[in-house]
């Protein structure tokens, strides 16, 4: 089936196709006003050295790093994707669901606070609570070990909290999911339909039985056309000559 034919079964169809692109066109208005548009925040932190191992270093904690701080940085961020951490972040006020990760490609303790919502200010301040919060746990960590202050790892914020963009991409995900399902269901639709006609219309379905006086190439169906016919059998066997040949057993 080339494209002229499907566009003609299209067309014969229309009272089938119609439908169909009219439930598909509501279906994708209703995930459009459903699904609502995402906003995500991020700022940027790093850990930094103590200020008593910054010393040889002039103070400067920048020129401090070591591998073990991207540990701590990979065990807080665990911590605050942890049930009891979103529980504490709830209690203060933030909404949507919050993510911290090491930052990708980072060369060094770098982090990523993350926080997803439906209202951008919202999400704003969510964010700025969530990176107040991962400094308070990094001391709280350290306090509980009775670390000295000066000894203790420190949190420095790089990017703070940037201002929320909308994430459409899932949203377009569901639109063309919607879209492309009913258009797909609208041509299976029409072409069943189409497939259901030709088979009812198509000639030979039902063809009489063999030995049937209607049987093509039979008797009956060389004299269906033919006026001549009766009038040829009547010449040739005429009226009562059956029975009288019978009565006389076949004598002349």
């Amino acid at each position: 089936m080339d494209l002229a034919e499907i566009w003609r079964v299209m067309r014969r169809r229309w009272y089938v196709l119609l439908p169909g692109l009219l439930i598909t066109a509501a279906l994708t208005a209703a995930v459009y006003l459903l699904v609502p548009v995402e906003y995500r925040s991020q700022s940027t932190v790093t850990l930094l050295n103590s200020k008593k191992a910054t010393v040889a270093f002039d103070g400067n904690p920048f020129l401090s790093t070591q591998a073990s701080l991207t540990g701590m940085a990979d065990g807080l961020a665990r911590n605050l994707n942890s049930d009891g951490a979103k529980a504490d972040l709830k209690a203060l006020g933030v909404t949507g669901v919050h993510e911290a990760k090491i930052a990708d490609n980072a060369l060094g303790p770098y982090m990523w606070l993350s926080v997803v919502g439906t209202d951008p200010a919202a999400v704003l301040t969510s964010d700025e609570i969530l990176t107040t919060y991962a400094e308070k746990r990094l001391l709280e960590f350290q306090s509980q070990q009775s670390v000295a202050p000066d000894a203790m790892i420190r949190m420095s914020t790089i990017v703070p909290p940037q201002k929320p963009e909308a994430q459409t991409k899932a949203r377009l995900q569901f639109l063309v999911m919607a879209g492309g399902l009913g258009f797909v269901l609208s041509l299976v639709a029409t072409f069943f339909v189409e497939a259901r006609k030709r088979q009812r219309s198509s000639p030979g379905r039902h063809r009489p039985a063999p030995g049937e006086g209607g049987e093509a190439g039979g008797p009956a169906a060389e004299d269906a056309g033919d006026p001549t016919a009766t009038l040829r059998m009547t010449v040739a066997h005429p009226a009562g000559s059956g029975a009288a040949g019978s009565r006389t057993g076949g004598s002349p």
